[in-house]
């Protein structure tokens, strides 16, 4: 059985890699919107400076991520993470499901980052989870330390303090190429993913395998009331082995975070080498 690299910290790889688990990836493409509303409030042609004005609106709402204090979630392919950023103490916490029970392989994972510290606890479920290679000595149940020598260079099992949204939102909206305001704080559009790849929320195979439908993905997204992002949906074509899905994010809690807390000391072990090669 093939296990296809699972990133941590950029959570595409955990919600759209099609070999992980093999279970229906579900969900539909939306049709993209073109208009936006003019100063008066009426519905201006896409590139007027209406269209302008509310994705200047967009990009100035993934300002505040850029603090790292905020409460995430993502979900798409089956797959759903949330979690929340701490940057002020330089930690993380995330849990993660990848495919569904009746799928052949699922996986859960808890992971804390408390800087320089990772842990994941891992859990697998499934019929062809006795078959995952090092099964026996991978130490379920329990957190396992990671030694960060062993992953510097990537980030496969890590979390990058120097881009604190696991999602790449910002990266994201500058991608816009039309865009409506549809009501108070909402907006819908198209934008153009083929140079979003950083993008945590995007698998870079799945943009490729887009083609030219990368650079006009419908999406949806809206602010709260102070402008700050706190959804953005994604309608994805089929492409490749992937399914016409949603590829849903939303942001909350914004300088409410708290600090990560290690894992109690009787829970923690050091990760084999089993586990490394299973996330490589």
């Amino acid at each position: 059985m093939k296990i296809r690299r699972f990133s941590a910290a950029a959570f595409a790889a955990a919600l759209l890699i099609p070999g992980v688990a093999a279970c229906n990836d579900d969900g539909t493409a939306g049709a993209g919107a073109s208009g936006t509303p003019s100063a008066s409030g009426s519905i201006a042609p896409s590139g007027s400076a209406g269209t302008g004005d509310a994705k200047q609106a967009l990009l100035d709402s993934t300002n505040a991520i850029r603090d790292g204090n905020f409460r995430f979630t993502m979900s798409g392919a089956g797959s759903t993470a949330e979690g929340q950023v701490h940057e002020p103490s330089q930690s993380a916490e995330m849990r993660m499901t990848i495919g569904e029970p009746s799928s052949d392989l699922m996986m859960k994972l808890d992971l804390i980052h408390l800087k320089p510290d990772s842990w994941v606890k891992l859990e697998l479920g499934g019929k062809a989870a006795s078959s995952v290679p090092g099964v026996q000595k991978l130490n379920l149940g329990k957190y396992q330390h990671l030694d960060q020598t062993r992953i510097k260079g990537n980030r496969a099992l890590g979390f990058d303090f120097d881009k604190v949204d696991p999602a790449g939102s910002a990266v994201l909206t500058q991608g816009i190429t039309e865009v409506r305001q549809t009501g108070e704080g909402a907006y819908a559009g198209t934008v153009d993913v083929s140079k979003a790849a950083e993008a945590g929320s995007l698998d870079p195979a799945v943009i490729t395998a887009l083609g030219t439908q990368a650079k006009t993905v419908p999406f949806t997204a809206k602010v709260d009331g102070q402008g700050r992002l706190s959804e953005l949906v994604l309608q994805l074509s089929a492409a490749g082995q992937s399914a016409a899905q949603d590829i849903k994010i939303t942001y909350s809690d914004y300088g409410s975070a708290t600090a990560a807390q290690k894992p109690p000391a009787d829970q923690v072990v050091e990760a084999p080498a089993e586990f490394y090669n299973l996330f490589s």
